[in-house]
């Protein structure tokens, strides 16, 4: 294995970024529906299970795909940090699925008084989420770096896109590449097969334009800070 390219992490960090932004941004989005414009409650509730679905099946790869190979590998040094990550990924998912269920409920009557239960459990999900994110980045990645190869980490994202439909990611591209650091966002579309990589770049600044406007009602949405 140590022949063999090691992964390149950069892309998480785009995923990260766009995890915090949309999420961090959902809930005044969600307290700004009017009550009972079911309309514009199914534009908001669309935006945050695109989200959401993207963020549950980030955290299944890495559990299929990374954890067992870290411990096997890094031994006394992954076990904490292994740990660390499983716990807080079924914290998530346990508010992911109140989300969900809060969600529908909302979406089909845009109650203001069930808008306002949703944002507070969203509000929830990103303090969890932050907080794990900042772990994974500063006791996670430096061991996938030493100890995952390329190939494996390819294995983790192509399974993290699976379940994802086609015509969706131009746009879930487009979240993540929105505040990517350039040279980042060019090495991660020149790692996809040509007939994507000549396209991708202009599709997903495309609708992600039009689904920011859609959405936050501007096609430059607030940022957090850029990913590396």
């Amino acid at each position: 294995m140590t022949h063999e390219p090691l992964a390149d992490v950069r892309d998480m960090y785009l995923a990260h970024v766009m995890f915090r932004r949309e999420i961090g941004l959902a809930p005044a989005l969600i307290r700004g529906v009017a009550d009972g414009d079911v309309e514009r409650a199914a534009v908001v509730a669309d935006h945050v299970r695109l989200v959401d679905t993207v963020l549950h099946h980030h955290h299944e790869a890495e559990d299929e795909h990374l954890w067992h190979r870290l411990v096997e590998r890094a031994g006394a040094d992954a076990e904490p940090v292994v740990r660390t990550m499983t716990d807080q990924h079924g914290a998530i998912d346990e508010l992911l699925d109140e989300v969900r269920a809060e969600l529908t409920s909302w979406r089909d009557s845009a109650d203001p008084v069930r808008g306002e239960a949703l944002a507070k459990t969203v509000t929830l999900l990103h303090e969890r989420l932050v907080e794990h994110l900042a772990v994974e980045e500063e006791q996670a990645l430096p061991l996938i770096e030493k100890h995952i190869t390329a190939a494996e980490w390819g294995q983790m994202i192509a399974a993290g896109a699976a379940d994802v439909a086609p015509e969706q990611m131009p746009l879930i591209f487009g979240l993540m590449a929105y505040e990517g650091e350039p040279g980042t966002v060019r090495d991660v579309i020149a790692s996809m097969p040509p007939e994507v990589s000549s396209v991708i770049g202009d599709l997903a600044a495309q609708a992600f334009a039009a689904h920011a406007e859609r959405v936050h009602g501007t096609a430059t949405p607030e940022r957090i800070g850029a990913a590396r």
